[in-house]
């Protein structure tokens, strides 16, 4: 009789690698609204340029979709209530969405209410979310505004696009199963700070500042963009990080083919993408229609040169 294999068994990694193997690039044809609170600018810059592509483990990927089957279980406890929940737009039958700046900026509602006990008349925006047990001590701890400012930032957007005036907080701990819940109410000039905010950074040609040069200090070694931003590695190909592309109202433009651009067309780019010179670690020396040169930070010279890569091509 052959022997069990010890963990991880070949079954537990083919089920990890399942999920691994059907993740995408994680890049958002629009800056979300659920990312507008981050505190770095820059990352968000990064965020809406297809700087860094998402990449899980397959574990997490798993925990990601409990954090989404959450919600069915949520929606029903609502209306155990007495709560009309609704998910979808009536309208749509698809997930309420809002957006502004020409569609580069938005988001999708988890849902609205109506008869929640605290304030039976008033329509809600309703926003789930699950946390390890750290941070669910704090939120209950500090409250949503002082413990989570980037999910009441979402909400304030929300709220803002929408036209209502609360919002119902719902936390669950996925190491318990305790629920926390509050309300917030609408803030016309934090939305529109907020909605400000957005519209540099989609307009912003260049990245805006560090949150800090100190790559270890705690937000940058939390950010998924740590490596482009403080070590020098390349960033994704792609139309958004190159120089010839441009956001325009509902979509956006290549300079270089004088052309509207595609999501798809976006994600392959094309054999003359030249990197946003801000993306380079170095300093450019030289520069020409379809090629910028640099000296890098090393003290080596690079060629940008989309001359070869078409030849390449040919």
């Amino acid at each position: 009789m052959a022997e069990l294999p010890t963990p991880p068994t070949p079954t537990l990694t083919a089920i990890y690698a399942a999920y691994e193997n059907l993740q995408g690039d994680g890049f958002r044809e629009h800056l979300g609204a659920s990312l507008i609170g981050k505190p770095c600018g820059r990352a968000l810059w990064f965020d809406f340029r297809w700087v860094t592509p998402s990449r899980f483990s397959g574990r997490m990927l798993r925990l990601f979709e409990t954090g989404q089957r959450e919600e069915d279980r949520i929606v029903a406890n609502l209306r155990s209530t007495g709560a009309t929940v609704l998910e979808v737009d009536p309208e749509t039958g698809r997930q309420f969405r809002v957006e502004a700046h020409g569609g580069h900026f938005g988001g999708s509602l988890d849902g609205v209410a109506l008869g929640l006990l605290e304030a039976p008349k008033t329509w809600h925006v309703v926003e789930f979310k699950t946390h390890s047990i750290k941070s669910f001590a704090d939120l209950v701890a500090k409250g949503v505004v002082k413990s989570k400012p980037q999910h009441t930032a979402q909400m304030l957007i929300y709220m803002h696009l929408t036209g209502l005036t609360r919002a119902m907080y719902i936390a669950v701990c996925k190491d318990t199963d305790a629920l926390h819940i509050e309300r917030i109410e609408a803030d016309p000039e934090a939305a529109t700070r907020l909605l400000d905010k957005a519209k540099r950074t989609i307009e912003a040609q260049h990245p805006p500042a560090r949150i800090s040069d100190d790559p270890t200090w705690f937000e940058c070694r939390m950010c998924s963009h740590h490596a482009a931003c403080h070590t020098g590695e390349a960033a994704a190909v792609n139309c958004r990080t190159c120089l010839h592309s441009t956001p325009v109202e509902g979509g956006w433009h290549c300079a270089r083919h004088d052309r509207r651009l595609g999501a798809q067309d976006q994600r392959r780019a094309c054999a003359r993408h030249l990197f946003i010179p801000d993306l380079v670690p170095g300093t450019v020396t030289d520069a020409g229609e379809d090629f910028v040169a640099y000296r890098m930070a090393d003290g080596s010279d690079w060629l940008n040169d989309a001359r070869q890569k078409e030849a390449a091509n040919a």
